[in-house]
């Protein structure tokens, strides 16, 4: 590699990544490979959109998606219509598209959630790929760091401004976990942005009503929760409480119900942490309390919904990178022994098989949810106040930028990431 291509990719990885992808979906295409798969359901439910067939229904008729032609379009009525333009180009190509547009949103992640530049950003971005969240996310064609990009510029960049909420509004109306952003605008004191949140995710819901009135009837009685089978789902790769609990319990009756409950006391705790956090300036920890929140009480999170590990893994970078202390080495290093996804293999998948785990294949399927509810349990015994503890806790870092109006006024505001 010449001097000249090393300094490219040291100053712009995402755009020497996103052009591989490109090049990459380009030869598949002409070599007529199979790429992609959940970009195809996109792709498949905007095409039932335009031709006039129900959203919400096996598309037996699509001309050249056997293979999601069994699979349900799970999102609201409007991400279909959102999703129209991925009909103009065939299924590699399609693929392309999603990647080019998720390399370009890693870039956003790591950069502008943490600042690192350089060597250091690029060896951070390329590292992120031996995430699994990440590469399954490319792999599939997923929208999950589309998503994840537009909540952090929401919440890192657009506060104080007339935009601020907008983006989160967006993402909700794609997928509806990013919903729980709203309340993390109200405790963070953005009241405004939440309601405009709010205003966002409604207003596009309702022109997707006024589009397709038929499929928001269907979407609002059985397509929202049932075409995953989202309140039993018990396969491995759903790493939520529900997703655990199905599991340990084989399916029983009650599982849902006290997954929901445990959900909803995460989201309260995760609130009232981020809450903290954001107040000790921790803006992007608090961020990150309240996406792991959102995993764990979802009804079904896939493994590739937890990319908000890669901010997580970038912020632990940057912090070996400017002191180069033992601690956030050793959680960097289990951070990626964990999301690399390595134990999600080793146990059996399919087929009902999880209902028959034991204890050490439970231990080895349920990665992610485990190690998200013990940091959030740790968290909120290290950061909120309790009957033997001060209400200054000891502290806990989550660095990550911080609101300039909290810089002492005799020194100018650092600049912002």
């Amino acid at each position: 590699m010449t001097p000249e291509n090393r300094n490219v990719l040291v100053r712009h990885p995402a755009r020497v990544v996103a052009g591989l992808f490109a090049v990459t979906a380009v030869v598949g295409w002409r070599l007529g490979w199979p790429m992609g798969f959940d970009d195809a359901v996109y792709r498949a439910g905007a095409w039932a959109v335009l031709h006039g067939k129900p959203l919400y229904e096996p598309l037996a008729t699509l001309p050249d998606w056997s293979q999601v032609r069994q699979l349900p379009f799970t999102y609201p009525p409007v991400a279909a219509l959102l999703f129209t333009p991925l009909t103009l180009f065939p299924l590699q190509l399609a693929w392309g598209v999603m990647a080019v547009a998720s390399a370009l949103a890693l870039g956003f992640v790591v950069r502008t959630g943490t600042g690192l530049r350089g060597v250091a950003g690029a060896l951070t971005l390329l590292g992120a790929f031996a995430l699994e969240p990440v590469w399954r996310s490319f792999a599939l064609g997923q929208v999950n760091l589309l998503l994840l990009a537009l909540v952090m510029a929401d919440v890192l960049l657009l506060r104080g401004t007339r935009w601020g909420g907008s983006l989160i509004g967006l993402a909700a109306a794609v997928k509806l976990t990013p919903l729980l952003f709203v309340a993390h605008l109200l405790v963070t004191g953005r009241r405004a942005d939440a309601l405009r949140a709010v205003g966002t995710f409604v207003g596009l819901n309702l022109l997707g009503a006024l589009v397709l009135p038929t499929d928001t009837v269907s979407y609002l009685t059985g397509g929202m929760l049932g075409g995953d089978d989202a309140t039993g789902n018990a396969w491995g790769g759903n790493q939520s409480l529900n997703g655990l609990l199905q599991r340990l319990s084989g399916q029983a009756g009650w599982a849902f119900d006290v997954a929901a409950v445990a959900g909803a006391v995460c989201v309260v705790v995760a609130l009232l942490v981020a809450r903290r956090l954001h107040r000790r300036g921790e803006v992007l920890g608090a961020l990150l309390v309240t996406a792991c929140a959102a995993a764990l009480a979802s009804p079904i999170s896939w493994s590739h919904h937890w990319v908000f590990v890669v901010p997580l893994a970038a912020l632990l970078v940057r912090q070996v990178a400017r002191t180069g202390a033992r601690e956030p080495r050793l959680l960097l290093g289990g951070l990626v022994v964990v999301f690399s996804g390595w134990s999600l293999f080793v146990v059996p998948m399919g087929e009902g098989r999880e209902l028959r785990w034991n204890a050490l294949q439970m231990l080895l399927g349920d990665p992610y949810v485990l190690v998200g509810t013990v940091v959030l349990g740790v968290l909120a015994w290290r950061l909120l106040p309790g009957p033997s503890r001060p209400t200054e806790p000891v502290a806990v870092s989550l660095p990550g930028p911080r609101p300039e109006s909290r810089q002492p006024a005799s020194q100018p505001a650092s600049r912002r990431p």
